[in-house]
């Protein structure tokens, strides 16, 4: 789950998202501090996430999940087994397994949903 050769970048972890993922469609997240720019396939989407230091999201489940983390830092619990992700790191988060998180500062990240359908566009 992690990369343990991963370094911190402090000229990243400042650097915003650029047009090319800024002018993609905005997803509509239940969260405040929570933005997201979709990239949406037949059969997949793609989220680049930017997201404050909004503290914990309640335990729950959804289709299979794949993330990098690309700043900040977050716990991540799936099904009982808590890990602290940063930058470089990367986590897996099985089809229909429960898991939490918590956003312990500002936090980027991509991730890769097999559910087709697990964020709308803002409308």
């Amino acid at each position: 789950m992690t990369n343990e050769g991963s370094t911190k970048r402090p000229w990243f972890d400042a650097l915003p998202y650029s047009a090319v993922i800024k002018d993609l469609p905005e997803i509509d997240a239940s969260f405040p501090g929570v933005r997201g720019w979709l990239l949406q396939g037949d059969s997949r989407q793609v989220v680049f996430f930017d997201i404050e230091a909004i503290g914990a999201v309640l335990p729950h489940k959804h289709g299979e999940q794949w993330g990098v983390v690309l700043a900040g830092e977050m716990k991540l619990t799936v099904e009982g087994v808590t890990h602290l992700l940063r930058p470089g790191d990367w986590y897996h988060i099985p089809a229909g397994a429960m898991h939490s998180a918590e956003f312990l500062s500002r936090f980027q990240a991509i991730d890769v949903f097999a559910d087709r359908d697990r964020y709308a566009a803002k409308r």
